[in-house]
C-alpha cells in the first residue's frame, strides 16, 4: 500500500468512528424512545446499519494492522513494479492513457489508480518502457506500448 493510501485508510477508520458510530448510537436511542421495539422499523434499520459500520471498521483495521506501506518516492528503476506511474499507447488507436500501480484497497480508476491485481497491472510487472504487453479484459484483449514508467 502506498503512504497515500495508508493515510486514507486510516482517515476512513477514523470517520467510522467518530462521526459514523455515534450517530447510529443516538439513532437507535431515537427509534428506542419510540416504544415497542418488535414493530419499530427505524430502530431495526439503526440496529442493521450499526452492524454494519462495526463490520467495516473491524474490516478496515484488519488491513490497517497487515499493511505494508511502500514510499514510492524512493522507487526508482525503468521496470514496471508496485507503484509506478505507467503511461500506455493503444496501439490501435494511438491514444494515451496513465496509471498508477497501487494496492486493492486504493485502487480508483476515476482518479488513475489500478489495482496491482487488475488484468492490466498484471500484464505490466515486468516490463520496461518501449515494450509492448497484451491485455486481457473483459471488455476483450488490446495491445499497450509502455511510452513511460515514472515513480512520482
Amino acid at each position: 500500500m502506498t503512504a497515500a493510501g495508508y493515510g486514507r485508510l486510516e482517515d476512513e477508520i477514523r470517520r467510522l468512528k467518530v462521526v459514523e458510530r455515534p450517530a447510529v448510537i443516538q439513532a437507535i436511542s431515537e427509534a428506542r424512545a419510540h416504544g415497542d421495539l418488535s414493530e419499530n422499523a427505524e430502530y431495526h434499520a439503526a440496529k442493521e446499519r450499526q452492524a454494519w459500520i462495526e463490520g467495516q471498521i473491524l474490516e478496515l483495521e484488519d488491513k490497517f494492522s497487515r499493511a505494508e506501506v511502500i514510499d514510492v518516492a524512493r522507487l526508482a528503476g525503468d521496470t514496471v513494479k508496485f507503484g509506478a506511474t505507467v503511461t500506455l499507447i493503444d496501439e490501435d488507436t494511438e491514444q494515451k492513457k496513465t496509471w498508477q500501480i497501487v494496492g486493492d484497497f486504493e485502487a480508483d480508476v476515476k482518479s488513475g489508480k489500478i489495482s496491482i491485481s487488475s488484468p492490466i497491472a498484471r500484464a505490466l510487472i515486468g516490463k520496461k518502457k518501449g515494450d509492448s504487453v497484451e491485455v486481457t479484459a473483459p471488455g476483450g484483449a488490446r495491445t499497450y506500448e509502455i511510452g513511460r514508467v515514472q515513480f512520482v
